[in-house]
């Protein structure tokens, strides 16, 4: 077990697939020279005919992927933002989403598309959205966001082996976070969530980078009020493991949900639904979303500070739902 950054845990998750299977191949926008430190060092390990710089055009970048995978490759498409993704849209949600069902199983579209998500960096709107709702609508591509290193290692290595489209979303910004890592060659199965805090009196649903405050709030918490909040790490969107939040909730009674992306049609929102579908008889209060307001990402950095999901506001909804506690 060594301690690695959450960036150096992708870049051995793509050292070992790419010395695993010779067709693992990568390209994207300055892969080569690698500004998020996540592809450092490939290009000079794999060469050019692994690891290709593309021109700033996400439309080929996107197309050259779901091309190249159809013909045999296993492709890692970095697309550096995930607000690039609008403009890559097309492959992504008319062929890639859909071509393994219109093909009767026959096409197999090994895709793992990366991109850096999220605000808290001061760097505006067109780089800190968080849109992994828009691709879980699609239904058809496979949503990984890792809290931990060892989770985005071993998910990293999970979407690069599977058959099916995945998009791998790194919380941006946040590379740089410690965590344990185990040595040996691990794979984390899609679809199974992390429980990160155990607790009986509410359940906390965090997504990717909130899993750090949901757990900060949590600890705080219980050392002023002594609620004991269960924290519960979906790690995969798409599949989602509904089975262990319903579980969580069934023994608390209590759902708040910490979601980075916007309030409208969050993934928050999804979740909420779902419980109340599935659990409506457990839950002893409403439940509670913390969630970015619906307003492009601000520049400025108290702005940005005020809009993103913070400790304060998820003890505020954990104790807005066990007030009667």
């Amino acid at each position: 077990m060594a301690k690695r950054r959450l960036i150096q845990a992708i870049n051995d998750a793509l050292v070992e697939e790419m010395t695993r299977d010779e067709r693992v191949i990568l390209f994207g926008e300055d892969v080569e020279i690698s500004l998020f430190g996540d592809t450092r060092g490939l290009s000079e390990r794999f060469g050019p005919t692994r690891i290709r710089n593309t021109p700033i055009c996400e439309t080929l970048i996107t197309g050259m992927a779901l091309g190249a995978a159809a013909a045999g490759h296993r492709v890692v498409a970095h697309m550096m933002f995930a607000n690039f993704v609008y403009t890559g849209f097309d492959s992504i949600a008319n062929q890639a989403a859909k071509l393994r069902y219109m093909t009767g199983g026959q096409a197999r579209l090994p895709v793992t598309y990366v991109a850096a998500y999220g605000g808290g960096k001061s760097i505006a709107a067109h780089h800190s959205d968080t849109p992994y709702p828009m691709l879980m609508n699609l239904s058809g591509i496979q949503v990984v966001v890792p809290s931990t290193p060892a989770d985005a290692k071993g998910l990293m290595k999970a979407c690069i082996r599977g058959d099916n489209p995945s998009f791998f979303l790194e919380a941006g910004g946040r590379g740089g976070d410690m965590g344990d890592v185990p040595d040996e060659d691990f794979i984390i199965p899609l679809g199974q969530a992390a429980v990160r805090r155990e607790g009986g009196d509410v359940t906390v649903v965090a997504i990717g980078s909130m899993v750090k405050l949901a757990l900060q709030a949590a600890q705080l918490e219980y050392e002023t009020s002594g609620l004991n909040a269960e924290v519960i790490d979906p790690r995969t969107l798409v599949p989602l493991d509904i089975g262990s939040i319903v579980k969580s909730v069934q023994k608390t009674g209590r759902l708040v949900i910490v979601d980075e992306s916007r309030d409208c049609c969050s993934a928050a929102s999804h979740i909420a639904a779902v419980i109340a579908d599935e659990a409506f008889e457990s839950l002893k209060a409403p439940i509670k979303r913390v969630t970015v307001p619906d307003v492009p990402m601000p520049y400025a950095p108290n702005l940005e500070k005020l809009v993103m999901p913070s400790i304060p506001r998820i003890q505020a909804a954990i104790t807005a739902v066990t007030r009667q506690l």
